[in-house]
């Protein structure tokens, strides 16, 4: 039975990547028919990012209190209703008002997924090899997305990129029933911390709005910058709150955990730099070489293919190698792959030449996202795996946020073309390969694996 339960967890984590790059495929014929305008045509994409950052810690936190069958089945319920919602709008506000609430559903249905795996498969070898399934299906969102969107736009329209996500998340509401334990009573004495949620909810929330909407309104803009200063304010608040608090969102003791807290640098690091190349590579295709949506899709299959052979192969040497080795490897080669990447893009460039850097950058994608997940679970209690995936899971979030944002200003895209455009890409990816480099050194302050036992043991710092 846990071998049909992963199999349902794997289809969550590839629902919730799928959302991101069908929609994001499917833009312009959506700003066609609703009229937006290319201001305020990212917030498709940017309602869903926002949202999605900001609840991530209260829905790995809700998994932990509520039950994580019960958090899944609800996640999936809100994702279903409000992806129908998003195919049934006809004006922009309804539309963004839809993608919000998918944020919603993705923040709590994301930790209670990998908390989820975290649990039902110990500590070692099997969790290793779930988390490697459940990485590598989650991959082949970002090919599936975009081609399953251009296809899906060009036949029967926009609508169709939110329509997919009701049956998908049907059928992962009714199988759970059948093949996730079911959660225990809830245990008395502990709440949510309502005061922490608060806090770190609107703290992230507008931290991320900050960071996604600052190279569009100007980093010195009011908005922008009281943001920022608002968004402190917050998170400092939260940060005293858990200090004090009986029951607190976070536990700040899991900052002991030292395999937890370096892997949320690697994980932080992650999201600036791998999660931000498929939109260089996007802008690359479509607009050095040429490549239509269908095209574009296809493109991004051998990345995707190779990612999930790093997964696979790196879910069967973590036992062996541990997180420091398999770390160390990932972000080694990935810098390595992406500045070979970035060397291939030219003005009259091909897919040929680019096709090493996309083979050895994918393989250490994949390697590095599995490590960074098992590093962030290992030595977590189980009634605190919620949570510990939230926090790890907001990192990336942020993360992603922070270096779209930096490697966009480098990059000066704007009305780039021919030469100019393909210029800002190989320094956005160049930029990109020195920040997974800053990764490999992160990966050195992992503690060596024992010779004697199959799983690293969490060691504690002071506090």
């Amino acid at each position: 039975m846990r071998n049909w339960a992963l199999a349902l967890l794997a289809l969550s984590q590839l629902i919730t990547a799928l959302d991101f790059y069908i929609v994001i495929v499917a833009l312009p014929d959506i700003a066609a028919d609703l009229g937006f305008t290319p201001q305020n045509l990212q917030w498709v994409a940017s309602a869903y990012a926002v949202i999605y950052g900001g609840f991530l810690m209260l829905g790995g936190r809700a998994a932990d209190l509520l039950g994580r069958r019960r958090v899944f089945v609800a996640a999936m319920a809100l994702f279903a209703l409000s992806s129908l919602a998003g195919g049934l709008a006809t004006s922009q506000g309804l539309l963004i008002a839809a993608r919000a609430v998918q944020g919603v559903g993705g923040a709590l249905l994301f930790p209670a997924t990998l908390s989820l795996v975290n649990t039902l498969f110990e500590e070692g070898p099997a969790r290793n090899r779930a988390l490697s399934v459940w990485s590598g299906v989650g991959a082949s969102g970002l090919a599936i997305g975009s081609l399953a969107g251009g296809l899906l736009t060009g036949w029967i329209g926009w609508e169709a990129v939110f329509y997919v996500n009701v049956p998908l998340a049907a059928i992962g509401m009714i199988a759970a029933f059948r093949v996730i334990p079911a959660d225990g009573p809830r245990e008395h004495g502990r709440r949510f911390d309502l005061t922490g949620a608060v806090l770190v909810t609107a703290g992230v929330t507008l931290l991320a709005f900050a960071l996604i909407q600052g190279p569009e309104s100007g980093w010195g803009s009011p908005l922008i910058v009281w943001s920022f200063i608002v968004a402190a304010i917050l998170l400092g608040a939260f940060v005293t709150v858990e200090r004090h608090s009986r029951d607190p969102l976070m536990p700040l003791r899991l900052f002991r955990n030292r395999s937890l807290t370096s892997a949320i640098l690697i994980i932080l690091i992650f999201g600036a730099t791998f999660m931000a190349q498929p939109y260089f590579l996007t802008v690359y295709f479509g607009q050095a070489l040429g490549y239509g949506a269908v095209a574009t899709g296809l493109a991004f299959v051998v990345p995707s293919l190779m990612i999930t052979i790093g997964t696979q192969l790196s879910g069967r040497l973590a036992a062996r190698l541990g997180s420091r080795t398999l770390l160390l490897a990932g972000t080694l080669g990935g810098a390595l792959g992406t500045a070979a990447l970035a060397l291939g893009v030219s003005a009259g460039g091909s897919y040929w030449a680019i096709l090493p850097g996309i083979v050895v950058m994918g393989i250490s994608q994949g390697f590095t996202w599995n490590g960074m997940w098992i590093a962030s679970a290992t030595g977590v209690a189980a009634g605190e795996q919620g949570v510990a995936s939230g926090m790890a899971s907001t990192a990336l979030q942020v993360g992603s946020a922070i270096g779209l944002a930096i490697l966009v200003a480098a990059a000066g895209l704007g009305s780039a073309t021919g030469a100019q455009l393909a210029g800002g890409v190989r320094t956005a990816l160049f930029i990109t390969a020195g920040g997974i480099l800053l990764g490999s050194l992160v990966s050195l302050t992992f503690a060596r694996k024992s010779a004697t036992t199959q799983a690293e043991e969490p060691v504690l710092v002071a506090a």
